[in-house]
């Protein structure tokens, strides 16, 4: 499928957060953004992170919610902040960036990731978008896609069909207050949802950003 509306790119590249729980559709809408929408995109994120370190520091950035290894956290702000200046380093160049990935703020002790992504982005075009699906149709994926190739997905039982770390992703990834635009992959396909990122941006963005209201709270 192309989707065939243009917009203006500005001399930076245009950044898109797609940020939700694993399995929410998240690197599906990434790969029609890919292959579909004008100009040069790159993919980066929590999947193409975790392919290129160790095992011994998996899942990395996709340490999940809950503070149960307060030993990897620190490994956690590293790796996030070599990815937030991986994608402003790629805007700079005039590189279109979408990014999968599941910020939440539920580990251990404050570590501040979403502040450290307002820092570094600072100026440079970026969207945050919320990626929503419901928990049984998250459960019906992991149950059909048990493993996406580096990490095998929590699956639930006859008697614990949500085991509570699901739920636990479920509640902390969205917990940060409103997204620039939400998309549901419930009911919609990921071209459905690109088609409405791609509404967003051709019109002017919204003001102030996620980001924008982030940087402007920290720095007050």
């Amino acid at each position: 499928m192309r989707l065939d509306t243009e917009r203006e790119i500005g001399s930076a590249g245009q950044i898109l957060i797609l940020n939700g729980a694993p399995r929410s559709g998240k690197s599906s809408i990434a790969k029609v953004v890919l292959d579909s929408f004008p100009g040069l995109w790159v993919n980066l994120g929590v999947d193409a992170q975790m392919a290129t370190i160790s095992e011994q520091h998996r899942p990395g950035i996709g340490l999940r919610p809950g503070g149960e290894h307060p030993e990897k956290e620190a490994v956690v702000q590293q790796l996030y902040a070599a990815l937030h200046e991986t994608i402003a380093a790629h805007s700079r160049l005039g590189i279109n960036v979408v990014v999968d990935v599941g910020y939440h703020q539920a580990y251990s002790r404050p570590l501040h990731i979403l502040d450290d992504c307002a820092r570094r982005l600072a100026g440079l075009p970026v969207l945050f978008i919320g990626v929503h699906c419901a928990l049984t149709t998250i459960m019906a994926r992991r149950a059909a896609s048990p493993s996406n190739g580096t990490i095998n997905y929590l699956q639930g039982s006859a008697d614990d069909p949500v085991p509570e770390p699901v739920q636990r992703w479920q509640m902390a990834v969205h917990e940060h207050g409103p997204y620039d635009l939400d998309v549901d992959t419930t009911d919609k396909t990921p071209e459905d949802c690109a088609r409405e990122i791609l509404t967003l941006l051709a019109k002017d963005r919204p003001q102030p950003s996620f980001f924008e209201r982030r940087l402007s709270l920290i720095q007050t």
